[in-house]
Order: C-alpha cells, then structure tokens, then sequence
C-alpha cells in the first residue's frame, strides 16, 4: 500500500461548507476521499491536454437508418483499431442506436476518434470521458 501523507489546507468558511455539502450529497466516507478524487480528476485533464497516454470512453448515439453511416462509424473505429480495446453496440429504440468504444492510448487520439465519429450527419450525440490508465505518472 502507499505511504500516507497528511497535510493541513486553509479554506473559506463558506467553500468548506459548500464543499462537506458535495460529500455528502456524493457519500463520500471523508473530506480526504473527495479530495484524492479532485486531484486525480485535474490530473487525468493535465494528461489529456499534454496528450499523455489515458483511457476513456466514447459513447455515441446514432441514427441507424441514415444511409452509410454505420458503415463509415465501422471504418473510422477500424482506422483506430490498435487504440480501441472493445466496443459495444446498443439497440436503443426502432431508429436509434448507441455505441459504446472503450479506448487505451494517446489522449491526442482519442480526441481525434471522437471528432471523427461526432462529425458524422446522422450522429446525434458524442461523448468522451476519461480515466487514469492505472500506471505510475511520471515525474512532472
């Protein structure tokens, strides 16, 4: 397990309690895990700015009767295939579909799938969310 590490921070009376609201409406068990969540998420946006390896999400919802439109999704997702890990396909309703493309790799390509796909007449929705790959960050 790490080393744990305490430390002392000074707020604004009205944010700290502003901020134990947000605990409490997510559950967090303490102010410390609400915390480390805050610092992971600037961390992984860091990451995605300087186009450092993450994984994410692309999720999209799409017209499935729009002419050559899965077709041309197909071949965009083929064009990335050394970065998508797996994908699923989501029969929403008669005319709707939803895909769900889960990514490991280059935030800078990631980004670039998703505006591909999003730039598709027929796609209705497109979505990116990210996480940490899990692996030690490197010293910044």
């Amino acid at each position: 397990m790490s080393e744990l590490i305490r430390f002392g921070v000074s707020l604004e009376k009205e944010l700290l309690t502003r901020f134990d609201r947000h605990i409490r409406r997510e559950r967090y068990p303490s102010r410390s895990e609400a915390i480390e969540d805050l610092i992971r998420k600037e961390l992984i946006q860091k990451d995605w700015i300087e186009g450092k390896d993450v994984a994410g999400v692309v999720s999209f919802v799409f017209n499935h009767h729009k002419r050559d439109l899965v077709s041309h999704l197909t071949d965009i997702q083929h064009g990335f295939h050394a970065l998508i890990v797996s994908s699923q396909h989501i029969h929403l309703d008669h005319d709707n579909c939803m895909e769900i493309v889960t990514a490991r790799g280059s935030s800078k390509k990631i980004k670039k799938l998703s505006e591909m796909i999003r730039s598709h007449k027929g796609v209705k929705d497109c979505h990116v969310t990210l996480t940490t790959t899990s692996r030690q960050p490197a010293e910044d």
